[in-house]
């Protein structure tokens, strides 16, 4: 299962949840709301764009 990082959109409380499918019913910890968003994680992000963010860094990859 997968371990994602969420932001409740009620109450701005940021958590992680193990999420066993795509369409997992994940809810706030804090206020109990469904009204949360999956944060994308900065790995993920800077993996695929080809980029570094430390500016001195090649891609490693043809994704550029």
């Amino acid at each position: 299962m997968p371990l994602y990082e969420y932001t409740c959109m009620d109450c701005g409380t940021e958590f992680e949840e193990l999420v066993s499918g795509a369409d997992a019913n994940v809810v706030c910890d804090k206020c109990k709301s469904e009204n949360v968003t999956r944060k994308f994680s900065t790995f993920a992000s800077s993996a695929f764009s080809g980029k570094s963010s430390c500016g001195t860094c090649k891609p490693s990859s043809g994704f550029s």
